[in-house]
């Protein structure tokens, strides 16, 4: 008797450290399992970029303040340069980004491809701030399509949300006959948007991994380091990869 005593005693033990176990070898699987990327350090991007993408980019926005195209499209790192940016363009119903215009116009006259985007306010009206963004930006053979930026639920309900981002493509795929890509963090997309949109093109954020993102559809774009510095720019900015080679990424531009 005292020998079974001693035995329902340990029996909690014994299963938390089942449970510690088993845990710990699933999280091990997943790891082992998930395609590790060899990411190599360039100390003139001041980050480490995964190798074996061809087409790497930027994003700006107001934050950066001043930016010398120039340096920018000049600026080569062994068989790395900056092959496109996304430009903020506008923010909810009515706010444009003062550096918009200037960028806009000044990417246009180097070699870089250029994209727009406009900041979603999930609590302001969708298709007001659709054409926000049409007003600001016009787009032109080359460009790439435009890009929704969806972070945050702005203190509204998720089917509140859903319904305005659709709202807000719908406009724009009208007015600019293409499909625009959406953007957002990787698990802002899997919790909120994954089931939602399956047609879009995704764009997903995805900082410091030697992992790429996991979802459970392919990405276009990958934002993978929101530390990197570019000859141009004095202030940190976005790096970014394409998912395919450079000649599917011309495909996706505008004709």
């Amino acid at each position: 008797m005292a020998q079974k005593k001693r035995s329902r005693r340990f029996l909690p033990y014994l299963i938390v450290t089942v449970f510690v176990m088993a845990a710990a070898l699933i999280f091990g699987w997943n790891h082992f399992c998930r395609p590790r990327l060899e990411m190599v350090r360039y100390s003139a991007f001041g980050i480490n970029m995964p190798k074996n993408y061809r087409v790497h980019g930027i994003d700006v926005s107001r934050y950066q303040r001043w930016i010398n195209w120039n340096l920018v499209s000049a600026m080569r790192v062994d068989s790395i340069a900056i092959d496109f940016c996304f430009i903020k363009a506008t923010e909810g119903e009515n706010r444009v980004d003062p550096f918009f215009s200037r960028n806009w116009k000044a990417v246009k006259q180097t070699r870089i491809v250029r994209g727009a985007y406009h900041y979603f306010r999930a609590r302001q009206d969708a298709v007001a701030q659709a054409n926000a963004f049409i007003r600001q930006v016009r787009l032109q053979p080359g460009d790439l399509p435009p890009v929704l930026d969806i972070e945050e639920l702005d203190g509204v309900s998720p089917a509140r949300m859903v319904d305005g981002v659709r709202k807000w493509i719908k406009r724009i795929e009208k007015h600019y006959g293409v499909k625009p890509i959406l953007y957002a963090g990787s698990r802002f997309y899997t919790t909120y948007l994954e089931d939602q949109f399956p047609e879009q093109p995704i764009w997903v954020a995805h900082y410091y991994k030697s992992f790429a993102p996991r979802l459970n559809r392919s990405w276009m774009f990958w934002q993978h380091n929101d530390r990197g510095r570019v000859d141009g720019i004095s202030h940190l900015v976005d790096f970014n990869v394409f998912a395919g080679p450079r000649s599917e990424f011309d495909k996706i531009r505008i004709l």
